[in-house]
């Protein structure tokens, strides 16, 4: 865009005695013009506001003409002209006027109009036009717009296969006669409309969001909801840019309510056990109510109002799958530190688990072991598994993913319940279970109780035929860690799915 040029401004001062001519009238008019010009030049990018008005939207009139329709609206262009339409407008594309195929421009365009004549008939010499009207002018070029003196606000590709103007299928992708609205320009502005109040709900709802879509991705493993995780994090760095009004930020909602769709189904297809769960069921009644209604096109209030409700209730239809990970920072210990490369670092050791142990510059202290098939360390522990529709002793001799080979006995058990005790452990601190199993019987998941009080479920997606071996590690938060003693109940909620378990260790953090 070409630069103009700065030159000084001069305002009309009156004074008495000031004989005023219409030279002076007139400049002083210029003067506030010229300013408005300068200031829409150089805070504001040319282009359609989008949501004042109607946006100047083009869109199909539905009746299988050869005619758009113009919705008002209002734009810059890149000499800082204010254009307004005021009333809608239908435009004839005549195939004639075009040598096909094609791309027609839809633009908007500034013009100025000496309106309102007057001559005194006492005097006539005393003529003119009282008013300039500053009008909108719609036209459809050939050329590709100059944004100095007019704004795209739609473009039409057309070929002889063309009969009418209809509304695109796939917006990304318009065919011929669709209209194409992906190149109209878009003002520049500052601020946003939003309450405060709003975008306090908005901010906690993505706070609730983050954690309940971490969980599906971190700990379950489905890869879609990684999608929208980062979707919800850019959302929340626009919002804190304050710089979203509430058009724009149903616009985002929308992707990802899109987004959300996919992880529906991705879940459906690719996680049954996860899918005919009754937290899931919930989950996705709400995330399929909101998208409805997305799809009716609202953008008021009411809507932006209901996007919050529904995605809350999305969100609290899952926290009993992933309550036991949201720790109290204020209990004395904490949590554990660097959580995900430690427990990853857990899964694939090969070396003993020690009295010490140090991963990813954590240090950890044993606190307990369990030698299952022992029958003292059995004994001790209080190890015992009921109701199993199975239950059977096995002996392994297996590679960890590194290649090492260790043989081990262990027992595995379909159903029922497994119960066995830990002592020793500090209390408010984090204690990691870490079972020695053959991960070759994978895709299990474990409900697990603490002293009688559900703490949270152990998942084991996948499976791997070659190296089997796998520490598999369970984080019992430090609220639940109440006393020194802990009993461990582990009810297996998986459909015939054996777990097997050789060793069990429990750990504790003791520094970074």
């Amino acid at each position: 865009m070409a630069e103009h040029a700065l030159s000084p401004f001069k305002r009309i001062n009156f004074f008495r005695g000031f004989m005023t001519t219409e030279n002076d009238w007139n400049d002083a008019e210029k003067y506030h013009i010229e300013k408005r010009k300068l200031h829409n030049r150089l805070m504001h990018a040319p282009g359609v506001v989008p949501h004042h008005y109607g946006g100047f939207k083009v869109s199909a009139r539905g009746k299988g003409e050869m005619a758009v329709e113009v919705a008002p609206g209002y734009s810059i262009d890149g000499q800082g002209n204010d254009i307004v339409l005021a009333e809608t407008e239908i435009k004839l594309v005549n195939l004639a006027d075009f040598k096909l195929p094609n791309t027609v421009f839809i633009v908007c365009k500034f013009i100025e109009e000496f309106t309102d004549f007057i001559a005194y008939k006492e005097n006539l010499e005393f003529k003119g036009h009282r008013r300039v009207a500053e009008r909108c002018r719609i036209d459809i070029e050939v050329t590709e717009p100059d944004i100095l003196k007019e704004i795209e606000i739609a473009r039409i590709y057309l070929d002889n296969t063309v009969r009418k103007i209809v509304e695109p299928k796939d917006p990304l992708n318009p065919r011929p006669g669709e209209i194409d609205r992906r190149f109209v320009p878009i003002a520049g502005y500052v601020g946003s409309n939003l309450a405060p109040k709003t975008v306090r709900d908005v901010m906690d709802l993505l706070g609730e969001s983050k954690k309940a879509y971490g969980y599906l991705f971190h700990d379950l493993k489905i890869l879609t909801a990684s999608d929208v995780l980062h979707a919800l994090m850019s959302l929340e760095m626009l919002l804190r840019s304050n710089n979203l009004d509430r058009d724009a930020l149903l616009d985002l909602w929308n992707m990802i309510f899109d987004l959300q769709g996919e992880m529906v189904q991705d879940v459906d297809k690719n996680h049954p056990q996860q899918s005919g769960r009754k937290e899931f069921g919930a989950f996705k009644k709400n995330i399929e109510i909101i998208r409805g209604m997305a799809k009716e096109g609202a953008k008021d209030l009411d809507f932006l109002v209901n996007t919050i409700g529904y995605q809350r209730k999305s969100c609290e239809s899952l926290l009993p799958l992933y309550q036991h990970k949201i720790a109290d920072a204020k209990s004395s210990g904490g949590e554990l530190a660097s959580t995900d490369k430690v427990l990853e670092a857990i899964k694939t050791r090969s070396s003993e688990f020690g009295p010490v142990l140090e991963l990813e510059g954590v240090t950890f202290k044993r606190v307990d072991t369990i030698d299952v098939i022992d029958p003292k360390s059995e004994e001790d522990h209080k190890l015992v598994i009921e109701q199993a529709r199975d239950k059977y002793r096995t002996r392994q001799k297996l590679k960890y993913p590194d290649g090492v080979t260790i043989e081990d006995v262990g027992m595995a058990y379909e159903g029922g319940y497994c119960e066995f005790e830990i002592t020793g452990v500090q209390v408010k601190k984090d204690v990691v279970l870490v079972t020695r199993m053959d991960y070759v019987h994978g895709d299990f998941e474990l409900e697990v109780y603490v002293n009688g009080k559900k703490v949270g479920n152990c998942v084991c997606p996948g499976q791997d035929r070659r190296f089997r071996w796998r520490n598999w590690p369970f984080v019992i938060p430090a609220e639940y860690v109440n006393e020194p003693h802990l009993k461990i109940k582990q009810v297996p909620i998986t459909a015939g799915r054996d777990v097997n378990m050789f060793k069990i260790w429990a750990y504790q953090q003791t520094s970074m």
